[in-house]
């Protein structure tokens, strides 16, 4: 088997800023192909297997950053006391609350190999609608706090956006009064 780290494209690539299109169901080949090297890479980390694989840890990965301009994400993560993990065909957020959060050490990417420091706002409330495909039906995800930066990170990696688009140009470190840190 190939290293999985060689899966993942860096953000040089112009794969990672392509607007991706719909993911046909049932998935076929060479989409099922794509979908469980995404699985297998972020369900490693889950694992602790990082060393084992020679990989960066991540919690989530989107289509592109395997080479699949499709829109799939998929997320497998603790958080507190809450799993997550979806795997998601034609996600699309329906829904946006007005309050901001943001990770007090920044976001990272598996595709970002150079460090972008700054804050990255994002909505503390979203509502996600898509195709489940664990479970094979429709699912509506009511997210907050990191389940929703999560997501909005994975979908803006849909529309060929990057955490760092995010992080304000002219003071990488800009807050808010209202904006809450997690």
């Amino acid at each position: 088997m190939e290293p999985k780290q060689s899966w993942i494209l860096p953000d040089s690539n112009k794969v990672l800023r392509s607007i991706c299109s719909n993911l046909e169901l049932p998935l076929k080949e060479p989409d099922l192909s794509y979908v469980n090297k995404m699985k297998d890479y972020i369900d490693a980390c889950y694992n602790n297997d990082e060393e084992k694989y020679c990989i960066r840890p991540g919690i989530a990965i989107a289509g592109p950053q395997v080479g699949l301009t499709k829109r799939v994400i998929y997320v497998n993560f603790d958080f507190g006391n809450e799993h997550y993990q979806y795997l998601l065909a034609n996600p699309q957020i329906v829904s946006r609350s007005l309050g901001i959060v943001y990770l007090s050490n920044g976001e990272g990417c598996l595709s970002v190999e150079q460090e972008h420091e700054g804050i990255v706002p994002r909505n503390k409330k979203i509502v996600v609608e898509a195709y489940d495909l664990l479970n094979n039906k429709p699912i509506t995800i009511n997210a907050d706090g990191v389940l929703s930066i999560c997501l909005q990170h994975e979908i803006d990696h849909l529309d060929g956006v990057l955490y760092y688009d995010h992080i304000n140009k002219n003071d990488k470190y800009h807050v808010e009064p209202n904006w809450i840190k997690i």
